[in-house]
């Protein structure tokens, strides 16, 4: 397992932080870091005990920052002092991760460095403290169904990252335990594959040693899912706000021309150049509006423009074909059927404009070189 980093972040350890490293030495890992996150005085001699493997670099935090700012600070030393490893798995030191799981999730790694790897329990035994399955299938089932982001196990530690995406979660907000579930955010936004393996479910002495506060950490992981729904929700009005402005630029513009080139020339020609300059017009208050407010995009101008004038085209196209094709249908000649039929047409064609807009035409250059 060369070529994988473990990182094990602890705060104030019994003698169950040894045990896991001499686990991790013992199936083989060689490269292990353990980060002390200011801890207590009496609990620096399992630091020191630790630290006597030549497997192990032990990095200090002098005071307390939180476990999110421990795993950043070991992200960062990857990246600045580890060029062949292909990524890191964060391992609580608590002895909740098997050896097992761990070696199967290094394994995952090695054959597929394009993703997360996610560990994730089963919370069905009853055998599990009730803190614990409640409120790990509550947070499961909110980001499934309503986040829309998959996930079997959002409190996990276990989590295998490829290095390519350390950047990624060292840029991610959150210091402390809120910092593990900022990670799905991100790998949301950022389009970052993951997925999940199953691992043993491992509670000693009913998880008294966590250092996870109840009320406190909860609420700050809830307040952060409905940032996240606000977040969404706001950046949806900016897109309907700028689409609707430029809406009214492109029916005024397709309404007027309608109007003036009636019967001037072939019916198709009118609708065409009616249609063709609204959009053009219309295109490009709505690539400025959406580049600088919506997406804010920092992708170059060359690539982005084309991105965005191919959809464009595509969706200038669609929009000819169905207010022609709908035209034949109730009123060909209709000057007033085809005024209304565009707000309907473009109605349907916003929806999925918005996604393709956010996935693909508006993506960052870090986004659009990691998915290649």
């Amino acid at each position: 397992m060369s070529h994988v980093t473990i990182i094990v972040p602890s705060y104030n350890p019994d003698e169950k932080l040894e045990e896991v490293v001499k686990g991790l030495v013992q199936g083989g890992f060689d490269d292990i870091l353990v980060v002390n996150d200011g801890s207590k005085e009496e609990c620096l001699s399992h630091f020191d005990e630790v630290s006597k493997y030549k497997e192990v670099t032990l990095i200090v935090h002098e005071v307390n920052k939180g476990k999110g700012r421990a795993m950043k600070t070991a992200f960062t030393y990857v990246l600045e002092n580890r060029p062949d490893s292909i990524g890191v798995i964060t391992v609580d030191g608590d002895n909740q991760h098997t050896v097992k799981d761990i070696r199967y999730m290094a394994e995952r790694m090695e054959e597929d460095p394009d993703s997360v790897y996610i560990g994730c329990r089963s919370f069905k035994d009853k055998k599990i403290p009730w803190r614990s399955r409640f409120g790990n299938n509550t947070t499961s089932n909110i980001f499934t169904y309503i986040l829309r982001i998959p996930i079997t196990d959002t409190q996990t530690g276990l989590r295998g990252t490829p290095r390519k995406y350390l950047q990624n979660l060292i840029d991610t907000k959150g210091e402390r335990y809120e910092f593990e579930t900022e990670m799905f955010f991100t790998l949301k936004e950022k389009n970052i594959p993951y997925k999940e393996t199953t691992i043993e479910t491992v509670y000693i002495e009913e998880n008294e040693t966590s250092h996870f506060h109840p009320i406190r950490d909860s609420w700050k992981i809830y307040k952060l899912i409905l940032a996240y729904m606000f977040k969404k929700l706001f950046k949806f009005m900016k897109f309907m706000a700028s689409s609707f402005l430029s809406f009214l630029t492109d029916w005024g513009v397709y309404t007027l021309l309608l109007l003036f080139l009636d019967g001037k020339l072939p019916d198709k020609a009118v609708l065409a150049i009616a249609v063709i300059s609204g959009k053009l017009l219309s295109s490009v208050l709505n690539f400025i509006l959406n580049k600088k407010v919506v997406f804010k995009s920092n992708a170059g101008h060359g690539g982005l423009i084309l991105r965005y004038y191919t959809l464009w085209a595509c969706q200038t196209a669609c929009s000819y074909g169905l207010i022609y094709g709908l035209g034949l249908i109730f009123g060909k000649e209709s000057v007033i059927v085809r005024m209304i039929l565009k707000p309907i047409v473009d109605v349907v064609l916003f929806v999925l404009s918005y996604k393709i807009q956010k996935n693909w035409v508006f993506k960052n250059k870090a986004e659009l070189s990691q998915n290649k």
